[in-house]
């Protein structure tokens, strides 16, 4: 497997695509890359909010018993 995240690969991308402005339009790869790295994020926090309120709620249960 790489050694780098898919999110950061990502990010690299968008920061050298951003770099060089041929229009002052965007173009459809770099609106593309953009999407990419939004969903990844999405995801990524999504993960993150369900790993916490699973972690909570087992945490939480036996104290209530």
């Amino acid at each position: 497997m790489a050694s780098e995240s898919d999110e950061t690969r990502l990010k690299k991308k968008v920061a050298a695509k951003g770099t060089d402005h041929k229009s002052p339009k965007e173009d459809a790869a770099l609106r593309a890359l953009k999407k990419r790295l939004r969903r990844v994020q999405r995801k990524r926090r999504a993960l993150a909010l369900r790993k916490k309120n699973s972690t909570s709620k087992k945490t939480a249960a036996p104290v209530a018993k």
